[in-house]
């Protein structure tokens, strides 16, 4: 397989892309002889250049991720699932965790439902395929979506899942984070409302310095005796 065949690599700004074999492309800087990511996107490499394709838009699949998905449709073995992206994608009844009968997808998953999966492949024409199969993947009950930039979603994790932590933490929110942007939270009206706030601040303020201490003062603000618990 070669480079430009390979997986796609989401990379951070600053991470170093190349030791100095490959030429600098698009979105990138060089020091000390080594090509950096000069922005969030995906690394891609063509005729000996890396470069860095920037994330904006829709958001684009990649086997792997986990995603929170809506049912959008049902068929008699599979179900088509909306996965905040220009492509949908079938979950077909083998991929599920329920031993389900021909035309009975209905009685699992109805439209409008929502689902954590797992991005199972795509293919070269952009055909999706989702899964349920694995530990913890599961249809979500109640709650609320909140819906963000996709490539603001590794600043809604933070550095070692520091930030949605301390989300969690200070609501008491149950919080399930898919890669396309979407994010499924259940607790009480009012937590879920902070969370939302909150979520909403580093999604309006991804670039900005001091990012962690700003929601962290706003949840101390509306959490004030949690406080010494957090801290």
């Amino acid at each position: 397989m070669n480079k430009e065949s390979m997986t796609r690599e989401l990379v951070l700004p600053g991470d170093v892309l190349d030791a100095g074999t490959m030429k600098p492309g698009e979105g990138t800087y060089v020091h000390d002889g080594k090509i950096f990511a000069a922005m969030l996107g995906i690394k891609s490499v063509k005729s000996n250049f890396v470069n860095v394709i920037p994330l904006g838009g829709r958001y684009i699949p990649i086997p792997g991720d986990m995603i929170i998905g809506k049912v959008i449709d049902i068929g008699p073995s599979n179900w088509l699932v909306d996965i905040y992206s220009p492509y949908p994608a079938p979950l077909h009844v083998n991929e599920v965790p329920w031993r389900v009968e021909f035309g009975d997808t209905a009685r699992y998953l109805g439209i409008g439902d929502t689902l954590l999966a797992k991005v199972l492949s795509v293919d070269e024409t952009k055909r999706v395929q989702v899964t349920m199969k694995e530990q913890g993947l599961r249809k979500l009950q109640g709650g609320q979506i909140v819906e963000i930039a996709h490539s603001k979603v590794p600043r809604v994790i933070g550095k070692n899942g520091s930030m949605i932590q301390m989300i969690k933490t200070y609501t008491n929110c149950r919080i399930f984070i898919g890669q396309n942007g979407r994010i499924w939270m259940d607790g009480s009206m009012s937590d879920m409302v902070h969370a939302m706030q909150a979520i909403k601040m580093i999604d309006e303020g991804a670039q900005t310095l001091k990012l962690t201490e700003r929601v962290k003062e706003f949840l101390e603000s509306v959490y004030p005796k949690e406080k010494s618990e957090v801290l």
